[in-house]
């Protein structure tokens, strides 16, 4: 089983919710949904308050080239057009819908029909992914058509499908793997038909068994799409990690997968270039992981965009006066939120409810040089560096060992014996450098 060789550290995993089912999250009374689900640049709202929407509407057309459509997840009339504080604690424009039905726009096929007949021109193929509003749905929010369209010169002879999802208690794409398998298997045919190449991998965790089986068996009848399963170990899913592992090359210090001649794509984002292409459906939904030490009854959903956080919570038994923490996303790379009537997004794949006693960070001591900072360091950077750099605002020095190279894992923060918060070290200097830069 293939691996990345530098760093990492090993996890309890706690996917409580890996053999359960996933289940329709149910139609909230209002859903509030963000134009910036995305890297890059909101979208341009075209509705209005008193406009009547559909499920698949489109609410904002992408603004520019680094930009993504927003699509309506419901029926209903929009309430509000209005700047309102996000998830993550800054403002944005939203677009609320009052619920009313479940009416979908026409051309959307949401038949469970497998379609295999893919289009031979690579060009239909991403102008109906530019037009579903797809973005990585892995964390990143980059806008697929720009990460699928490759600049002249640019070539990859290799696909990799993300299903490692390595923190724990998320099992959003382990369960998408298991019930949407031949899917993923067509929407992995679909991009290596973009590329013009015979060679997808799907890469899997040992620890999704189910997942591996079923895949495995769907791959001896699709050509060109293979499954390579790798060992448990964290951060496994990050890109360069993952195409170390996969084909033992290396990407370049501030380079690009495709530099090394590769694509990583999540199984999820995956799944949502099959329903654009061969469904016309937009990215108006996803799976999402409702889990944590607090959480009454840990589940997987099936969310459409913009369902109030809260909403979930109270699908899974409510709240506990004992749950001292609430994050979006995995524990280790995911925000830790204080307003319960934030929505879902494109890019959120799971929410914890966790106690005192996995949340709490103690107070930190003096660094005791153990080094174990260095050895999990994923990219082989010296975190304990960084953070006495940062902390005195060297940012030549900063730049010298590589601190924008740090892809915010929190293997540092997590084994420090001293507990000092290298992860919040790492995230200021490249702040800084970014702001020097500017």
């Amino acid at each position: 089983m293939n691996t990345f060789s530098q760093g990492g550290i090993h996890l309890e995993k706690y996917k409580v919710t890996a053999d359960i089912p996933s289940k329709e999250a149910g139609l909230p009374e209002f859903v509030s949904i963000p134009v910036k689900q995305h890297i890059g640049t909101p979208a341009k709202i075209l509705v209005k308050k008193g406009d009547k929407v559909k499920v698949g509407t489109l609410l904002a057309d992408a603004d520019g080239i680094v930009s993504a459509d927003v699509h309506s997840s419901v029926s209903g009339e929009v309430v509000k057009v209005e700047e309102t504080e996000g998830a993550s604690g800054y403002f944005e424009n939203m677009i609320t819908i009052k619920v009313e039905g479940d009416e979908v726009e026409p051309e959307i096929d949401l038949s469970s029909d497998i379609c295999s007949n893919i289009p031979e021109n690579p060009q239909e193929i991403i102008e109906k992914i530019r037009k579903a509003g797809i973005v990585g749905m892995g964390g990143a929010g980059y806008p697929t058509p720009i990460k699928d369209t490759l600049p002249e010169g640019k070539k990859i002879d290799i696909l990799i499908v993300n299903g490692i999802e390595c923190e724990p208690w998320l099992t959003s794409d382990g369960r998408l793997m298991i019930e949407k398998a031949e899917e993923i298997v067509i929407g992995a045919k679909i991009l290596n038909k973009l590329f013009g190449i015979q060679n997808a991998i799907i890469a899997i965790d040992e620890n999704k068994p189910q997942a591996i089986e079923i895949i495995n068996k769907i791959t001896r009848r699709y050509v060109g799409v293979n499954v390579r399963v790798c060992k448990t170990k964290y951060p496994q899913g990050g890109e360069k990690q993952l195409i170390e592992a996969i084909t033992g090359r290396e990407v370049p210090s501030g380079k690009l997968p495709m530099d090394a001649g590769c694509l990583v794509q999540n199984v999820g984002t995956v799944f949502a270039v099959y329903e654009a292409v061969m469904k016309n459906k937009p990215l108006y939904e996803r799976y999402v992981t409702v889990s944590g030490d607090m959480c009454k009854t840990p589940q997987t959903f099936k969310v459409r965009i913009g369902t109030p956080i809260r909403f979930l919570i109270e699908q899974c038994g409510g709240f506990d006066n004992n749950i001292a923490q609430v994050v979006l996303g995995g524990p280790m790379m995911g925000n830790s939120i204080i307003h319960m009537d934030a929505p879902i997004t494109k890019i959120s794949s799971g929410v914890l409810l966790l106690s005192n006693e996995i949340s709490h960070r103690p107070e930190a001591m003096d660094c005791i040089r153990c080094s174990k900072c260095v050895d999990s360091c994923p990219m082989g950077l010296r975190p304990y560096l960084i953070g006495i750099y940062t902390r005195n605002h060297m940012l030549d020095e900063l730049k010298d060992i590589h601190a924008q190279d740090c892809i915010e894992c929190g293997c540092c923060a997590y084994i420090c014996p001293s507990r000092i918060p290298l992860l919040d070290f790492c995230k200021l200097a490249k702040i800084e450098l970014r702001n020097k830069k500017g």
